[in-house]
């Protein structure tokens, strides 16, 4: 097949006659398939049933150290919780402080701390006048929603091959103290699922912000979910800023939320001490602790991050051919007429489609009229605001494998008349 962008006119008309007729058979079909978020499957959900036999009336509640599950106390969450959590993110225990489910929750009130009480006895966000945030993009759109949520200002910044463009993110933040903080996945990035070098780990580590009160807000998400036996590894951002005598930088997040039950897992964020007692200071007001029942059924299911290691396996086994399935067929109907580009990830949850630009709303419109629901185009960058109109996440997850490879074929015959009808135009013109 030729490239789209080397035919004719009359050959293009051709091709979208050809492609449309193809659209028109899957919309008789009457599809009803979601891929718009990152939602473990129900075969992987099925893979922590055992979770729930972990307890019962029997059960010793009492911790190892003899704290009572269930009662109240235990702020920074019950020693073995700490153990585990710490082994995910790759820290110490004693940096840890285990929540609630949810490690957006936790980003969520880590940055309402900062807007209301400010870190490091510094101002208050909510007193100055002006808050940046720095965004790589494309990024995790729920990131985003809470900087918006704050109404601070949210500047994009690029991602290369490696992470961050650390030349971009020096220079911003070396010469504005109203830049607060910037948003991180480290490894296995969403949605690109890139993976932090050792040199932008030590970079972002090595930061000299202007405003003292900056703030890396690390989001481990995807620290364990490998797709293949290479398991990519990175720094651990919190010894490098001790390293960098940049200890206060940055607080790191993660969750069990994709490894057992996406609503009912444990969630933590680890950080240096004096951020930790900062922290400890709010939570003492906020809650008298949270879930230690859950944290202790999460800590004896896992005894050691061995089995949070062959756990993920499990997870792999249903995971890569769902994304082997989307890569194969974006290469099958995309590469030859050059309709797009797409980054074929080691872990995480999702893969970005980079459409030609100008097309990625005209893609998931067509999609969507043809029974395929993707994330929003825009959705990973601030404001859901793509500059070039060319970014979508799929999210290959959810569905069975069969729904899986229909979404997937959809998916491709609307890439490939969104880019026609661009060339159509321009050629008409």
């Amino acid at each position: 097949m030729k490239k789209y962008s080397e035919m004719s006119l009359q050959e293009l008309e051709a091709e979208k006659e050809q492609l449309f007729s193809q659209y028109k058979d899957w919309q008789r079909k009457g599809l009803k398939l979601d891929m718009s978020r990152g939602k473990p499957s129900t075969e992987q959900l099925n893979l922590s049933m055992p979770l729930l036999d972990i307890l019962d009336g029997k059960s010793l509640m009492k911790c190892m150290n003899g704290v009572e599950t269930r009662n109240y106390g235990q702020l920074e969450g019950i020693v073995e919780a700490q153990h585990l959590m710490a082994e995910i993110m790759d820290c110490q225990p004693e940096q840890v402080i285990v929540g609630g489910n949810s490690s957006l929750n936790l980003m969520f009130d880590a940055v309402a701390r900062g807007y209301m009480f400010g870190f490091g006895g510094c101002t208050p966000w909510c007193k100055l006048e002006r808050v940046r945030w720095l965004c790589p993009v494309p990024g995790y759109d729920r990131h985003f929603a809470i900087t918006q949520h704050f109404g601070f200002d949210m500047i994009n910044v690029p991602m290369n091959e490696d992470g961050p463009d650390m030349d971009v993110v020096e220079g911003l933040v070396a010469a504005d103290d109203s830049i607060k903080g910037i948003w991180c996945v480290p490894k296995y990035s969403n949605p690109q699922g890139i993976v932090y070098s050792d040199e932008v780990v030590r970079r972002m580590a090595n930061l000299k912000p202007a405003a003292k009160d900056f703030r890396v807000f690390w989001d481990n998400a995807y620290a364990v979910h490998h797709l293949y036996k290479e398991k990519k590894k990175i720094l651990n951002i919190l010894h490098e800023c001790e390293e960098a005598d940049n200890p206060d930088l940055v607080f790191e997040f993660a969750s069990t939320s994709k490894i057992t039950f996406a609503g009912a897992g444990i969630a933590a964020i680890a950080c240096n001490h004096r951020n930790r007692e900062e922290l400890k200071k709010t939570l003492t007001v906020q809650t008298i602790g949270f879930d230690k029942v859950n944290m202790i059924r999460h800590a004896r299911y896992f005894a050691d991050v061995e089995s949070v290691d062959k756990h993920m396996e499990k997870h792999a086994k249903i995971l890569r051919p769902k994304f082997e399935l989307v890569i194969k067929t974006m290469e099958r109907d995309l590469a030859e007429p050059e309709c797009g580009s797409w980054i074929s990830p080691k872990g995480g949850y999702f893969i970005t489609f980079e459409a030609p630009k100008g097309t990625a709303t005209r893609i998931v419109d067509l999609a969507k009229e043809a029974g395929v629901v993707l994330t929003p185009a825009g959705a990973p960058f601030p404001y859901h605001m793509d500059p070039n109109d060319s970014i979508i996440r799929f999210a290959p997850s959810l569905p069975p494998i069969e729904e899986l490879e229909q979404a997937a074929d959809v998916f491709t015959v609307c890439a490939r008349i969104a880019y026609v009808e661009k060339l159509i135009n321009m050629k008409a013109v």
